[in-house]
């Protein structure tokens, strides 16, 4: 089943592949690569004091959780500046064995990381923990934590002091069944975060399908097809500390949902957050938000549920971001291996195309991708893609020797106009390491102006990669506190011009695999100095503030805008 899944029609990828490649006349109206800055990405976890260790159960009996991996989430959990690291954690369930636990680590502004786990409570109820979601669902100013897993969830609230409450129960959030990546988002613009849910397949711990050839050393994980699906969760924020199930009602409870990874963005410029649901072998989500509560199924007419072949892709982790400037969020996801990693540009009107070899982007790739983040690594005003990349299946070397995994992880740089160059090998020697990539998470760790990388390991110790040389360039940070909207602002929208571009981002740290970025906003400036910076709340009010210079963590504050 695994060889069906693996050679997922390849030929007919490469069939339509000439016929997709730009006409000569747009390739020579391409943007010409910039002067990279060579900047290099340096695994520092080790010296960093961060020694957590995923446990991912793998067992002869091969149960599907096992090749899930656990994601990461950054959180500045005491308001100091500096980004802390939150690592879930899995557990050993085929052997009875409960999580060693969940890992909380403060930074300490100097490189090092102090664990405080134990201190903040926050280690967990020993459940196959997978997905970390940061956010202030209550408005107190202080970023919570919410941790999806097999089995169930856990919301830990932020006290303020350093500790955390697990409130799970009081607050109605536990959920069941096998939940994957999550995402804060106001769907209604009432100034209180809720919470989307994206849950996996039925599978039983005490029922293990077994897959693969029947013969010694053979046995490999199931297809997902062997489950069934499970329908996502939409929980309301009352704005008393406890939420109201809303799925069914909101238009997102789909049971053939096999969701891996979500991604929330204002696809159409209403104002009103959309979500994107990447579904393991069956098609993808695009719902949009109508504005009263509920949400359209648009996927179909909107052209992103499948590949350019009109099939089902294994969808793992996603992104909702402007990569050619035009002002139209777009779509980016990872797949499988030997299928691709999909890029759908935003043509306006609810209409997007599959771009991906158009913008430089291969066709088939042998790696699996799982986490992928899209920022400017170098500053030079251009988001750029991270891809990080591991397999499900620890034995798949004995189905195609071509495949390994343990593999290396992918960076594309933007060159302009939403094309892009593979720049892997001369990054740095963090692309020389062969891991099982999961979760990935982006924020600048040491405040020095370009973005760091954090990414967790299947079975294995995370990576900490830090940027060195991506400051070279000018940018600027954005916080964002809110008054009428949510109090870390996420969702509001932020153009910044300068150089004569206006760049759109949203404060938006969801999106990637199982993972939550830094809730901080930067922008690359290249070579520019000056910039205006316009913001749209989720209430609706605006600002503009001209001349910011640049080298700086700007706080925007919702008191000072207008209607």
């Amino acid at each position: 089943m695994l060889l069906l899944r693996k050679a997922f029609r390849i030929f007919a990828a490469n069939l339509l592949l000439a016929a997709l490649l730009p006409l000569d006349s747009e390739q020579a109206a391409r943007p010409q690569p910039r002067p990279a800055g060579r900047v290099q990405f340096n695994n520092v976890a080790a010296e960093s004091g961060i020694t957590f260790r995923n446990v991912n159960g793998a067992s002869a009996e091969k149960h599907m959780f096992e090749t899930f991996g656990s994601g990461v989430g950054v959180i500045d959990f005491d308001n100091d500046g500096l980004p802390d690291l939150f690592f879930a954690n899995g557990a050993d369930l085929a052997h009875g064995k409960p999580s060693p636990g969940n890992a909380l680590y403060r930074n300490l502004g100097n490189g090092k990381f102090e664990d405080v786990t134990a201190k903040a409570g926050v280690a967990g109820n020993g459940m196959f923990a997978t997905g970390v979601t940061v956010g202030d669902y209550d408005n107190d100013g202080y970023l919570d934590i919410y941790v999806t897993g097999y089995g169930g969830n856990q919301l830990f609230r932020n006290n303020g002091d350093g500790t955390f409450s697990e409130v799970t129960a009081r607050a109605g959030v536990g959920a069941s069944g096998w939940s994957s990546s999550a995402a804060w988002v106001d769907y209604d613009r009432d100034g209180y975060l809720d919470l989307f849910v994206g849950r996996y397949v039925d599978s039983d711990l005490r029922k293990p399908p077994n897959c693969g050839y029947q013969k010694p050393g053979y046995r490999m994980y199931c297809d997902p097809q062997v489950f069934d699906g499970t329908p996502a969760l939409l929980y309301h924020n009352n704005g008393d500390g406890t939420f109201t199930d809303v799925s069914r009602k909101a238009g997102v409870a789909n049971p053939a949902g096999k969701t891996l990874g979500v991604a929330i963005g204002d696809i159409d410029g209403d104002g009103w957050p959309d979500i994107f649901v990447t579904n393991d072998g069956v098609r993808n989500f695009l719902y949009r938000n109508k504005g009263d509560g509920t949400f359209d199924d648009i996927t179909y007419g909107a052209g992103v549920g499948f590949d350019m072949n009109g099939k089902a892709l294994a969808g793992m982790g996603t992104e909702i971001v402007d990569l050619d400037g035009d002002g139209l969020p777009d779509i980016f996801f990872t797949a499988f291996s030997d299928q691709y990693n999909p890029l759908f540009r935003n043509l306006g009107k609810l209409l997007f195309e599959d771009a991906t070899v158009k913008a430089g982007l291969p066709s088939s790739v042998k790696t699996l991708g799982f986490g992928a983040k899209v920022f400017d690594f170098d500053n030079d005003g251009y988001p750029d893609i991270y891809v990080t990349d591991g397999h499900v299946t620890d034995n798949v070397a004995l189905y195609d020797p071509r495949l390994s995994y343990r593999q290396t992880d992918l960076l594309y740089r933007n060159l302009g106009g939403g094309h892009f160059r593979e720049v892997s090998a001369e990054s740095g020697p963090a692309f020389r390491i062969q891991h099982v990539g999961r979760g990935l998470a982006v924020a600048d760790f040491d405040n020095d102006g370009d973005l760091d990388v954090v990414v967790s390991d299947s079975g294995g110790s995370p990576l900490l990669l830090r940027n060195d040389g991506g400051n070279r360039n000018h940018w600027i940070a954005l916080r964002a506190r809110g008054r009428e909207s949510n109090r870390f602002g996420i969702g509001a929208k932020v153009r910044v011009t300068s150089g004569g571009r206006t760049q759109l981002r949203e404060v938006n740290p969801y999106g990637s695999y199982l993972s939550t970025s830094d809730t901080r906003l930067y922008f690359g400036l290249g070579e520019a100095t000056l910039a205006r910076i316009e913001i749209e709340w989720p209430s609706g009010k605006k600002q503009a503030i001209d001349g910011v210079r640049a080298g700086q963590i700007l706080q925007l504050d919702e008191a000072d805008a207008k209607r």
